[in-house]
This record gives structure tokens, C-alpha cells and sequence, in this order.
């Protein structure tokens, strides 16, 4: 028998899916943005405001299905983790945003060498993907697509890291091309885990269990 607060919890579920997608729409326009040297900054800077607009929605339903409903221990914990989806997805929307501003400001990837901008095309891309999984897996409330993310994010932290020593080793880059791009991939490997943080928020939704996925 179906009961009311199912229908609060699935208007929460339909709210996040599409802040999801709006996430993905904002974080793929400012990373092509910053790897093309477009400024789209004033379309994610929207985007950005949006989210944070729903997220603060997602907060108000948290509360409205606990003040007027008895939420039993399974739905206090849908309420709780979509709650802290819904502020992920709104982190999403604030790196897009930093993403695009470092076009603006410095303009540096243009005086990278062309290994630099492959290598934060491939990591972009990467990233994108993780972002994708976790939308995917929280539409379907898919467990086992959720669990996918692990070595994915893995490849991306090897990538982080592999980047810092390359970009360092070589004394001939510019300031502006240093800079630019250490920020730039800093901010795609917070993505990263952020998508990681919304797929553990899925497994515990469906399980109950807590886990790690780093």
C-alpha cells in the first residue's frame, strides 16, 4: 500500500535527477569552455545559481517529510542522503563555475604545450564520465553501477598526481600555463570525489551499509 510520504520522497528523487542532469550540463560547457579558451562563464554562472536554488529546495522538502510525516529508519535515511546529494550536485555547479572563471582571469592554457591540454582533455573526460555514473546509478537507484565508480576514481587520482610531478619537472613552463592548469585539474579531482560521495549515498540508500568507494 502505498503511503504519503512516498510521494514526498519521490518528488525528492525527481528533483535531484534533474539537478543531476543540469550538473552535467553545467560541468561539460565549462570544461570544454576552459579546454577550447571560451568564456561561458555568465551561462554557468546561471546554471550555478539554479542549482544552489534547488539544492536549497531539496533542504526544504528534508523538512517538510520529517515535521510532517513519521518517517520510519529506511525513509530517514533516503531524506538524510538525498539531502547531501542534493548539496554535492550544488558543489558540482560551484566547480563548474571556478572552472570557468580560470579562462577569464588567466588565459593560461593557451601557453601550455599541447601534452598539457590532451593530458586535462583525457582527465576531463574521465571526470565527465564519473559524473554521469553517478546520476545514472541514482536514477536507477543501481547499486552495482554505483560500486563501478571505485577504479575510475582511482585512475583519476594517479592522474592528479602523475600531472603535479610532470608539469614541475618541466622548468620551461610558463607561470600563467602552471597556474592555470594545477587549478583546473585540482577542481576535476574534487569532481571526482564528489561523484564518489553521491555514490556511496546511493548504496547506503538502497543497503543501509556505509561504505567507502575511494
Amino acid at each position: 500500500m502505498s503511503r504519503i510520504i512516498d510521494r514526498g520522497l519521490e518528488e525528492q528523487s525527481v528533483l535531484l535527477i534533474r539537478m543531476g542532469e543540469l550538473t552535467y550540463e553545467a560541468l561539460s560547457l565549462s570544461i570544454r569552455g576552459y579546454l577550447e579558451g571560451r568564456n561561458v562563464q555568465t551561462q554557468v554562472k546561471e546554471m550555478s545559481d539554479v542549482l544552489l536554488a534547488m539544492a536549497g529546495k531539496v533542504e526544504d522538502k528534508t523538512f517538510e517529510l520529517i515535521a510532517r510525516f513519521q518517517p520510519v529508519a529506511s525513509d530517514l535515511r533516503a531524506i538524510k542522503s538525498y539531502m547531501k546529494i542534493g548539496n554535492d550536485f550544488a558543489r558540482y555547479g560551484r566547480y563548474a563555475l571556478d572552472i570557468s572563471s580560470i579562462n577569464d582571469q588567466l588565459r593560461g592554457l593557451k601557453q601550455c604545450e599541447t601534452w598539457t591540454r590532451d593530458y586535462l582533455a583525457e582527465m576531463g573526460d574521465k571526470v565527465l564520465f564519473m559524473v554521469k555514473t553517478s546520476i545514472d546509478a541514482l536514477r536507477k537507484h543501481d547499486v552495482i553501477l554505483a560500486k563501478t565508480i571505485s577504479p575510475i576514481e582511482r585512475e583519476v587520482d594517479k592522474m592528479f598526481l602523475d600531472f603535479l610531478s610532470k608539469l614541475l619537472d618541466r622548468e620551461e613552463t610558463s607561470n600563467k600555463c602552471v597556474a592555470s592548469s594545477i587549478l583546473a585539474i585540482r577542481y576535476f579531482e574534487r569532481i571526482a570525489d564528489h561523484a564518489v560521495y553521491v555514490c556511496e549515498s546511493i548504496v547506503y540508500i538502497v543497503t543501509g551499509q556505509k561504505i567507502s568507494l575511494d
